[in-house]
């Protein structure tokens, strides 16, 4: 049967990873995941029993713009944690942070334009981007620039849109409000879109992350619930948009998706009032990135930018290895430890890098670095 060229898109190597470890649990083996970035605690308890009582209702379609309370309650979060007064017209509850990078496309951009990625980064942007017909343009990054695109990128790529991440998926790096801004002002100046990916908010260390909407109201905020509020399966998330695209992300919403789940929406609305579960699991990620850190060194694997935010460590291992991901699958054999090769986020560089993630419990987290610490010993 025929097909079509978008559905030449790269699969997504972290998943076949998983497939790989779900295998060997299958055959009896205990795996530490650490190549995931879903948080091993679920969606905060008080919440899931408001939602139980809210089950006696139909629960049909919301408006595709999303559920107005929620919409008000994520305005709200806005000024409290930033203190951004925010119209809640402005808030389009979507189908994950996934439907949102594909409204937010859709809205921004016509057929085969040019969107930058500073590299390395969360891979199903690129393969989005290729799915609806536009051309992703990788950015290379450096250590140095922590991994993060740079404001001359703009221009030097001749882009239609920039995305960045802050904190970054694989890297944890933070952007401070003088480089959104420069960012933000870099792609107005070109007439490019600005595209800032928040979804790790709320999971940061020592400094706060800053929202783009602190800095300009010309952007697209994209967030999600599926990471600070540990709602992964429930596959809801939001976007915040200028107030001239409301009606025109309402009009592709309402025919992509209808809407987003109404059973996760009303569980996010009462997810955001539960701060102290919420903080408890920032506190064990915040201990598992202390083990993390020391872990990792003390094991020779010492090339990384320690993390802002989000619960990633990006590790060079060329010292070791030319093809990460035969070494991924060789830590999986040896040591019982998923990991992730660094080529799902840059394709060009990826084969000497892996990421490790911290999400899971801190026990596993400690059980895992002692595996690897073994595993490492053994190439010496």
């Amino acid at each position: 049967m025929r097909h079509s060229q978008r559905g030449e898109v790269d699969p997504f190597i972290v998943m076949d990873v998983m497939e790989a470890a779900r295998k060997a649990e299958a055959a009896g083996r205990h795996i530490i995941h650490m190549e995931v970035g879903q948080p091993s605690t679920g969606a905060p308890a008080q919440a899931r029993a408001k939602l139980i009582a809210d089950l006696d209702d139909p629960l049909g379609y919301t408006v595709g713009l999303g559920l107005p309370a929620l919409r008000a309650r994520i305005a709200q979060h806005y000024g409290d944690w930033y203190g951004v007064d925010l119209d809640p017209a402005r808030v389009v509850v979507t189908s994950g942070a996934s439907g949102a990078f594909l409204l937010a496309f859709s809205a921004l951009f016509d057929n085969g334009e040019r969107v930058g990625l500073g590299t390395p980064c969360y891979p199903s942007y690129r393969q989005i981007l290729r799915a609806v017909g536009l051309t992703p343009v990788d950015i290379p990054t450096t250590l140095a620039q922590r991994f993060q695109p740079q404001p001359a990128h703009v221009a030097d790529y001749d882009l239609a849109g920039l995305i960045v991440a802050s904190p970054a998926n694989p890297t944890g790096t933070m952007l401070d409000a003088p480089a959104i801004k420069a960012l933000s002002d870099a792609c107005n100046a070109a007439g490019a879109a600005f595209i800032s990916d928040e979804i790790y908010h709320g999971i940061d260390y020592d400094i706060a992350p800053v929202s783009a909407l602190q800095v300009t109201c010309d952007t697209y905020v994209v967030n999600s619930f599926s990471k600070y509020f540990s709602m992964t399966g429930w596959r809801v998330g939001w976007m915040v948009v200028p107030d001239d695209h409301v009606r025109r992300v309402e009009r592709l919403a309402q025919n992509m998706f209808i809407c987003a789940p109404h059973a996760a929406q009303r569980l996010a609305l009462h997810a955001m009032d539960c701060p102290a579960e919420l903080e408890q699991n920032k506190a064990a990620y915040a201990a598992n990135r202390t083990l993390m850190i020391d872990g990792l060194r003390a094991a020779g694997l010492t090339r990384f930018a320690p993390p802002d935010g989000a619960f990633y460590i990006y590790v060079d291992v060329s010292d070791y290895t030319d093809d990460a991901r035969a070494f991924a699958a060789q830590i999986l054999e040896q040591a019982g430890v998923a990991v992730t090769p660094g080529l799902d986020f840059d394709a060009a560089r990826g084969h000497r890098w892996l990421r490790f993630s911290y999400a899971r419990s801190t026990d596993d987290i400690r059980e895992g670095l002692d595996r690897i610490a073994q595993f490492m010993q053994a190439q010496k």
